[in-house]
């Protein structure tokens, strides 16, 4: 991040975003969402869809891997059986060496309440939620 008199100028913007990864410690885990993904009311969201795939995980993903370093990924096993191997391509590439664990999404948002926090995107893509843990 840039700070230029007093107005931040590179790297994320979103002032609850900052605050929300600011907090984020060892073993601390994050949430990404696409737009149907459950209000989970005991954990701080941050909703920042504005209209179908704007924005989507993947770009927060991209975003969040400048300054933030996961040290693991948990996804929806779903995720592999109904997406194109395009999708499931780019999902690996933007969480290129993060250990990434598939599960059912039963037991995936089992893990949701203990997240230090949750951004909501406009993702349509299926399945395709996140759990970062941070390093």
């Amino acid at each position: 991040m840039v700070y230029s008199g007093g107005v931040l100028k590179t790297g994320i913007l979103n002032p609850a975003i900052n605050s929300l990864i600011s907090r984020i410690r060892h073993t601390n885990t994050l949430v990404i969402s696409d737009r149907g993904f459950p209000f989970w009311p005991q954990i701080e969201t941050v909703d920042i869809s504005l209209i179908d795939d704007i924005p989507r995980v993947l770009d927060v993903l991209q975003a969040l891997r400048k300054n933030f370093v996961p040290v693991q990924a948990f996804m929806a096993e779903e995720f592999l059986s109904v997406n194109p191997p395009a999708t499931q391509a780019a999902f690996a590439a933007a969480l290129s060496g993060v250990p990434t664990i598939y599960e059912p999404h039963v037991v995936f948002k089992k893990r949701v309440p203990q997240a230090i926090g949750l951004i909501r995107t406009a993702d349509t893509t299926p399945y395709a939620n996140l759990i970062l843990e941070s390093g």
